[in-house]
């Protein structure tokens, strides 16, 4: 071969080598970023060319597909009571994505999870029209209207757990949104409907998922946490002894009285005439007493300052690191910068009516084929054990004095023990607005079991400014919702 064709033989296996090497580069090292790119209509295209699968709550759907016209998308999703589900499902919009359970399991809703490669397999050999995944949920139907209709025009949430396995039963948040108004994509309706929820064009902020993403100021309903501190580390053992506790009552290092709400026997009260009470002083005094690292230990064993991954990304709750003694104080009341989202209290809740042991919160129990075969089941675990059982039980005696006699009357049940805490919130610079009304319970029934624990927040209403608005306007939406998961296992 002379020395001209030799070159441009070696030139052609040098073009043949890099369109290899490119071939391969974008085949397998670039693959998944140019399948995530949002430019690439082709994968959104896929994901809508058939049926999604459904989320299923009690044996039931509570999504859907239907067929589109105009479009290269052939299904957009469609929701059963969208605004009350909202919270659990989040959204799958053809032009907008998706979010929480739509977007944690997009895989199995598509069908494209690697798990349902065999389902795919065989659905191409029989012809069969391939199909999505579903996605079954804990929920509790009844509970989740129950909190659902309790909110009402309030603004709030609420998150329901057995306390037993951790299995989340209601997570509703107001206001809500409907998720079935922009699935698809038109540039008309669905953009409309998205930008009128957006929270620059709506104060209200529907889209946001209350229950998990938005973190109050407990208020009072952070003193069982702070009565399990004090059980825990020996600080008081009897919970009818008096405590030490005068009123009123300075906090140290400063000249600061710190008040109880109204005309209550709060002095040297014991702890469960201090919870029945809501006394300031003697919780604010414990937690003064305990120091900042046992508060900080016995609020971060019922997961406080973690994360929580239902599978849906809960925000952390706050229980602050860095205090001095009149801050540990305020932080031991639910106040200075102690903050908690509903599903945070409702743990708190929870692993006191199971004798201590709080387990770890989930929502989805299985993962199924198209055929409903088990693809993935969830097994319950335990996160901690921020009680004894002797504390825990101890415990429960005084949240029940507080529904029996105290603040939570609201929240009894004929023929079920119910244990409660009823808190008011401080809100706006010197509590100028409105405070934000907690009640968190549980309820026992006669074999000993605790079939539900509850967290309510309501941000809004004719709230007044003592523990009784907890009670008033949180309360009874607490006793439906227990009252709904009860109802449901007779």
């Amino acid at each position: 071969m002379n020395k001209p064709l030799r070159r441009i033989a070696i030139f052609c296996g040098l073009l043949v080598m890099a369109l290899l090497i490119r071939d391969n580069w974008l085949q397998y090292v670039m693959a998944t970023d140019l399948q995530d790119d949002k430019n690439n209509r082709r994968v959104s295209i896929e994901r809508y060319a058939q049926p999604r699968g459904d989320i299923i709550v009690d044996g039931k759907e509570i999504t859907g597909s239907k067929k589109t016209s105009g479009s290269d998308y052939e299904y957009k999703r469609t929701y059963k009571d969208g605004p009350m589900w909202a919270p659990v499902t989040g959204y799958a919009s053809q032009a907008f994505g998706a979010t929480q359970l739509e977007s944690i399991e997009d895989g199995i809703l598509t069908g494209n999870d690697d798990r349902l490669f065999f389902r795919r397999t065989l659905d191409m050999i029989t012809g069969k029209k391939p199909g999505g995944g579903n996605v079954v949920t804990t929920l509790s139907a009844a509970a989740q209207k129950a909190a659902f209709e309790g909110l009402g025009e309030k603004k709030g949430a609420v998150a329901a757990i057995d306390p037993s396995t951790g299995a989340i039963l209601a997570l509703a948040s107001t206001p809500s949104y409907d998720p079935s108004t922009f699935a698809g994509n038109s540039t008309g309706s669905d953009t409309k409907a998205w930008t009128k929820l957006q929270k620059k064009n709506n104060p209200d902020d529907p889209m946001l998922n209350r229950a998990l993403r938005e973190t109050y100021p407990p208020g009072s309903t952070f003193k069982v946490v702070t009565a399990a501190a004090a059980l825990e580390h020996d600080l008081y053992t009897d919970p009818d002894a008096k405590t030490d506790s005068p009123d009123p009552w300075t906090m140290p290092d400063t000249r600061t009285k710190l008040p109880n709400e109204g005309s209550i026997p709060c002095e040297n009260a014991t702890l469960r005439n201090a919870l029945r009470y809501s006394c300031n002083t003697v919780f604010g005094k414990i937690g003064a007493d305990l120091g900042k690292d046992k508060m900080l230990e016995t609020a971060e064993k019922f997961g406080f300052n973690s994360q929580q991954f239902v599978p849906v990304r809960s925000n952390a709750s706050i229980f602050p690191t860095k205090m001095d003694k009149p801050q540990t104080a305020l932080s031991s009341i639910g106040q200075f910068e102690t903050a908690a989202t509903p599903l945070q209290m409702a743990m708190v809740a929870s692993a006191v009516a199971n004798d201590g042991t709080l387990m770890e919160p989930y929502m989805v129990d299985q993962l199924t084929t198209p055929n409903l075969d088990t693809i993935e089941k969830h097994d319950s675990k335990k996160m901690s054990e921020p009680l004894s059982k002797e504390n825990a039980q101890k415990l429960q005696s005084i949240m029940e004095t507080v529904v029996k006699e105290g603040t939570g009357t609201q929240a009894q049940i004929p023929g079920v023990t119910v244990g409660g805490k009823t808190g008011t919130a401080q809100h706006g610079v010197d509590n100028s607005e409105k405070p934000y009304a907690w009640f968190l319970s549980y309820a026992k029934l006669d074999d000993g079991s605790s079939p539900v624990a509850v967290a309510v927040v309501v941000e809004d209403g004719s709230a007044n400014r003592d523990d009784i608005s907890g009670g008033g306007l949180a309360a009874p939406i607490a006793k439906d919702v227990m009252k709904a998961v009860i109802d449901s296992k007779k």
